[in-house]
């Protein structure tokens, strides 16, 4: 079967739905169907043999190849290359990773126009919260992480305490883990902090790490990717996720917990279905309820014990391959 596979940010993007799109390139091309994958990310470094990947096509490029595909794989929406689609009348299946919404929670006439389109395809959301908000049926099938990279490493000694893995955004609630620190040395608590990432708000995370005399604690590891990733979260016991918006999902919190950690996120949104019975919860914006958690998931063992034990079971759900031969079986659905 030939697959065209969109995806409007890949590699050398950094991000979740490029991580995906790329898990999911290769488990199509493995398992042996024929693969084709758009994006606007520029680049030139070598691409996987297992695919051929095509940047920033044209309009006319892309007619062409919906043309030359069997079905037309659109992760996460996007009418440059929808409308044609749906002109040449070819199946489509669209996986929702986010909100169809603008930045500022309103919906503007590209989100009405993709709402109403979405009655032709099949529709497929990352998380039941997505689903519950889409204007039409869609089938709900979590994101993949990739266990060949996280994973359990027992050589690696889990001598840090807390770890957080993302863009330095607003959205990400790095400073509402900063001022939990905070309210935890009223019990007498310092526990230390890796932050992995960077971000337009590096500077300012930095200046209140200052100001709220946490600099002994926390350590600005900057951006990393893959394995350094897997070596840190393998050295901690909690990944904090404390986005202050309602994440879509959240792979990271997967990541985290295959490296043997102990999630601690908000709640809003899908990120409570990653997390799954491997970590704990809090109200998104509560700094209060996040220091609680932290200081929960830090000092009862039992429990930790308890939210690795479901580890494995949870995990499966979203292994690579697992995902993969779900979306195939689907599209020999759509096909037949």
């Amino acid at each position: 079967m030939k697959i065209l596979l969109s995806s409007y940010l890949f590699d050398p993007s950094v991000g979740g739905i490029e991580s995906v799109s790329k898990i999911l390139a290769q488990q199509f091309a493995a398992a042996g169907e024929e693969v084709r994958v758009i994006t606007q990310s520029p680049g030139d470094g070598a691409s996987d043999p297992s695919y051929e990947l095509i940047r920033r096509p044209s309009v006319a490029e892309i007619f062409r190849l919906l043309r030359w595909c069997d079905l037309f794989f659109q992760n996460n929406i996007s009418l440059r290359s929808l409308v044609p689609a749906l002109i040449l009348r070819k199946p489509t299946l669209v996986v929702h990773q986010t909100w169809l919404q603008n930045v500022r929670g309103g919906i503007g006439w590209q989100n009405r126009s993709k709402q109403a389109l979405l009655r032709f395809a099949t529709n497929v959301a990352i998380s039941k919260a997505i689903a519950d908000r889409l204007s039409v049926h869609s089938i709900v099938i979590g994101n993949p992480f990739d266990e060949t990279v996280f994973h359990l490493n027992p050589a690696v000694a889990r001598d840090k305490t807390i770890a957080f893995v993302g863009r330095l955004v607003s959205d990400k609630g790095v400073d509402l883990l900063l001022r939990a620190l905070d309210l935890l040395k009223r019990d007498g608590l310092s526990p230390d902090l890796t932050i992995v990432g960077s971000g337009p708000e590096e500077n300012e995370l930095r200046r209140l790490t200052a100001s709220l005399g946490l600099d002994k604690q926390v350590t600005f590891a900057g951006q990393k990717s893959g394995p350094a990733i897997a070596e840190i979260l393998n050295r901690h016991l909690i990944l904090a996720v404390p986005s202050l918006w309602a994440e879509p999902f959240g792979v990271v919190a997967l990541e985290g917990i295959a490296c043997g950690c102990i999630v601690v996120g908000s709640e809003g949104g899908g990120l409570k279905e990653a997390i799954g019975p491997c970590g704990l919860t809090f109200e998104n914006r509560n700094a209060e309820a996040l220091a609680a958690q932290l200081k929960r998931a830090m000092g009862e063992p039992a429990l930790q014990a308890t939210l690795r034990q479901q580890a494995n079971e949870h995990l499966v759900k979203f292994q690579s391959d697992m995902v993969a031969t779900t979306y195939l079986r689907l599209i020999k659905k759509i096909m037949a």
